[in-house]
């Protein structure tokens, strides 16, 4: 048997269930185009992707910055963080309770990872409330 070890959060080997992997064909400097093709890989069921990194462009795409905006469910924003995201944005105003804001912090503050705050007051340059349809 071999030695498991993870790729990310997937086990592989040493008795783990088998993992479906795939590669992007985009060049990985195509940063739209690269993440357009990881999420539709990810939504046919693939666990690791694997990217080319043929050059030095290649090489500085793979550390974009990935901020996520966070709305209503402080527990996305968790998850987010245990992922390794970079940055978050959340709204307390719809996140909840005291204790769930201070949970994302706490989590945040665990990792170093940035936190804004953002408010949402109004329609942009207007200043008033956003139009529902």
């Amino acid at each position: 048997m071999s030695k498991q070890i993870h790729v990310g959060a997937v086990a592989v080997g040493g008795g783990a269930p088998v993992s479906i992997q795939s590669m992007c064909n985009t060049p990985t400097q195509d940063a739209e185009r690269t993440v357009s093709q990881i999420l539709r890989l990810e939504q046919a069921g693939c666990q690791i992707i694997r990217v080319a990194v043929p050059d030095m462009d290649a090489a500085r795409a793979i550390g974009i910055p990935l901020v996520v905006d966070i709305h209503f469910d402080y527990r996305l924003a968790l998850e987010c963080v245990r992922q390794g995201v970079d940055k978050i944005r959340i709204n307390p105003g719809n996140i909840g309770s005291a204790e769930k804001v201070r949970a994302v912090a706490d989590a945040c503050r665990d990792r170093g990872i940035p936190i804004r705050i953002g408010v949402n007051g109004g329609a942009p340059g207007r200043g008033g409330p956003p139009t529902v349809h």
